[in-house]
């Protein structure tokens, strides 16, 4: 468990120290009470929940209510990791004063340290605007699954001359306009390597290879939770969907063996009376 909190001003220097960043993307209490315990840099409140949680086919339903609600959430659970808040579809790309306005709501009603966007260049005067009244910014370029449909699908980016060269405009571009950190995702390992040594600010990759300067990946993907989800890019630290279904079938079979619940499990009339009279002390 980490003793000291993690900041904005430690993301860059960790850069600078040549130590990688790590994030892990969490939606609830539960969770986030858990990963306070582990050695994780900084936890991201993702728009993905409403793939990963609500069930939804894309992450563009997801609104800020939301994406506030979750993040609420996950601060109660969290004292030293970094909490970074995903701004969802349209709530940032209408005009700058609406961007600031949500921006502005999810640090105040959800207690969110950073928030985080997806696009480039075309953001650069939003980005700028928010900076400048001192809320931390973290980009997000290359694959974006709030333009899925823009993009075609979820496809690799950097293969063609044309946009390789529109990746490395856009990160130079935010990074002028103030962001703290830029996500690189789905974008070719030697495309994201150029990128990681152009900026200053670190780089957090997801399925753009090794050379970031950070790496952030869903819980419940790292934790094997969803079976058939087998993207290239996810390394599986455990198969928790297998252990949770043996386990609740597990319990399913003592109940129907009469097993569960036990007398060791169960109260008599002294010890309901006992508990009773501790509760009300």
């Amino acid at each position: 468990m980490k003793t000291e909190t993690f900041t904005i001003p430690k993301l860059r220097q960790k850069k600078e120290q040549g130590e990688k960043i790590t994030i892990v993307t969490c939606y609830d209490y539960t969770f986030a009470r858990i990963l306070e315990g582990c050695d994780v840099d900084c936890v991201l409140v993702g728009d993905s929940l409403g793939m990963v949680v609500q069930g939804k086919e894309t992450t563009l339903p997801v609104t800020i209510d939301e994406i506030i609600y979750h993040t609420q959430m996950v601060k109660r659970g969290l004292s030293h990791p970094l909490l970074i808040a995903d701004m969802p579809f349209l709530s940032y790309q209408t005009c700058p004063e609406e961007a600031l306005h949500h921006a502005g709501r999810l640090l105040k009603e959800s207690e969110a340290q950073a928030v985080k966007l997806e696009g480039g260049e075309e953001l650069a005067d939003t980005i700028e605007r928010m900076v400048a009244i001192g809320i931390p910014v973290m980009g997000h370029i290359g694959l974006q699954p709030q333009s899925v449909h823009a993009m075609g699908g979820y496809q690799v980016q950097g293969k063609k001359k044309e946009d390789v060269k529109r990746l490395y405009r856009e990160a130079q571009v935010l990074e002028e306009a103030g962001i703290t950190a830029l996500v690189l995702e789905g974008i070719r390992s030697e495309v994201a390597a150029k990128i990681t040594e152009m900026l200053s600010i670190p780089t957090i990759g997801i399925g753009s290879g090794p050379h970031c300067d950070g790496q952030v990946l869903v819980l419940y993907d790292l934790l094997g939770m969803d079976k058939s989800f087998k993207p290239k890019f996810v390394r599986r630290y455990a198969e928790l969907e297998d252990t949770i279904t043996e386990a609740v079938n597990h319990y399913a079979r003592d109940i129907r063996s009469g097993d569960f619940p036990s007398n060791a499990e169960s109260f008599s009339i002294k010890s309901y009376s006992a508990l009773l009279s501790k509760k009300k002390k």
